[in-house]
């Protein structure tokens, strides 16, 4: 589980906002691909390869309930691994 100390204050107030259980971070931790921005930061969110890692995991079923959730991502910072933000995605995420 993260440590949710590593959280900036806008993280905390997205998190709330954008309605994103602590479950979800803790997945995005442990099943989220990772995709470096160029930026000096590093998107972590879903994908297709993810999520069939996370039905192996849990079985299809409570994946495929939760399916609606899992639009979410954050954002680390790569220096010291503290979350930036916490978004929801309305379009594809872009690879770069």
């Amino acid at each position: 589980m993260q440590n949710f100390k590593n959280l900036s204050t806008h993280a905390r107030a997205r998190l709330q906002q954008r309605a994103i259980l602590p479950l979800l971070d803790q997945w995005l931790d442990a099943f989220g691909e990772e995709e470096y921005d160029g930026c000096g930061a590093v998107r972590i969110f879903f994908s297709r390869r993810s999520i069939r890692r996370m039905e192996q995991a849990f079985g299809r079923l409570p994946v495929r309930k939760m399916t609606h959730l899992l639009d979410a991502y954050k954002v680390e910072s790569s220096r010291d691994g503290s979350t930036i933000t916490y978004a929801r995605m309305t379009k594809r995420m872009r690879r770069r």
